[in-house]
């Protein structure tokens, strides 16, 4: 499965640089594949794997924030593997055609 995830610490200020941060080295210290954008954060493996990692992140942040958002969206696809790379780079080929 593929997951993009946001979260968002509430109550902390204008700067929320530093909670979600917390977040994202739960992500890269998790040793799945995983990509972080300005926007989201996006992590594949398996279903227990991927979603003890966000539970782990949002955890992190609200370790520091008095409430945390979460948005999620999952791609679940039996039989793939290594759909983070393969689902961009079928998008580039059809772009360069």
């Amino acid at each position: 499965m593929i997951v993009a995830f946001s979260i968002t610490p509430l109550g902390v200020g204008e700067g929320v640089a530093e909670p979600v941060a917390r977040a994202v080295k739960v992500v890269r210290d998790s040793g799945l594949p995983n990509r972080t954008d300005a926007m989201f954060t996006t992590v594949e493996g398996e279903w227990d794997e991927v979603m003890d990692v966000v539970r782990r992140a949002v955890d992190a942040v609200a370790e520091v924030a008095p409430r945390v958002s979460l948005v999620l969206k999952a791609d679940l696809r039996a039989g793939v593997t290594d759909g983070m790379t393969s689902k961009l780079e079928s998008l580039e080929r059809h772009l360069s055609s």
